[in-house]
């Protein structure tokens, strides 16, 4: 894929964007775009950023790292919105600027460590497992409330939303119930927490219905970057680190 390519689609995306957010009276504005490069090369990343990326999205610890260091001269941001293992905490933190896949006190408590070390802080998204399925990872629903109780203890974790996995079918209904499910968990939230505003849901298959169920941040790669070589399966859900 080349630079025309790359352009042309993302033209195309921010159309799609437009028409979902004028289904139900949204402003584009409001919406988030998060290029996800997984399984992208640096070069296909450079490509982006000539046109005017500024952050994006990666599953995967070492891949993240690996094209950071590549694209260190690139002013762009790295969003880590995969699962993350406590061991890979130190490793990561230098390098990214969010982190969409909270979702133990355990890691909470790791990152909250480490990041005082560095005396840095971090935007983050509790990740909610909406649909229910024993193979995802995030909490469940009703465990939300106390999670959010207990976060109040760690200051180097700025906790900006909510995130999560819709249940992969073509289903509209059901999909579109995951994501109005995390809606309302949002919006009981804010009662207690108003500064816990986003909505991190939507990718490639499913971002439209995300949009029009009140999603800030969509999370897209193949409507980008064209297909990857393994099936959606391979990442969704993701078995730790492969």
């Amino acid at each position: 894929m080349n630079t025309d390519e790359i352009s042309r689609n993302l033209q195309r995306l921010e159309q799609r964007i437009t028409n979902a957010c004028l289904k139900v009276n949204r402003k584009s504005q409001e919406i988030r775009l998060i290029p996800v490069t997984k399984t992208k090369s640096a070069e296909m990343i450079q490509m982006a950023v000539a046109l005017g990326v500024s952050h994006v999205g990666e599953n995967k610890v070492q891949e993240l790292i690996s094209k950071a260091e590549r694209l260190q001269n690139e002013k762009l941001e790295w969003i880590l919105i995969g699962h993350l293992q406590s061991n890979k905490v130190k490793k990561i933190i230098q390098y990214i600027q969010e982190f969409h896949a909270l979702d133990s006190i355990k890691l909470a408590e790791k990152l909250n460590k480490e990041l005082q070390c560095i005396d840095k802080k971090l935007d983050v998204f509790i990740q909610v497992n909406t649909s229910n399925e024993i193979s995802k990872y995030g909490m469940q629903p009703e465990q939300l409330a106390d999670f959010l109780c207990q976060m109040q203890q760690f200051r180097q974790l700025n906790v900006v939303g909510l995130m999560t996995l819709a249940l992969h079918t073509k289903h509209e209904p059901q999909i579109r119930q995951c994501f109005q499910l995390l809606k309302k968990l949002l919006d009981e939230s804010r009662i207690d927490y108003p500064n816990i505003s986003r909505l991190s849901m939507g990718m490639s298959g499913d971002f439209e219905i995300a949009i029009e169920e009140g999603a800030t941040d969509i999370r897209v790669g193949q409507a980008i970057f064209g297909h990857r070589a393994l099936a959606d399966e391979y990442y969704w859900p993701e078995q730790g680190e492969k």
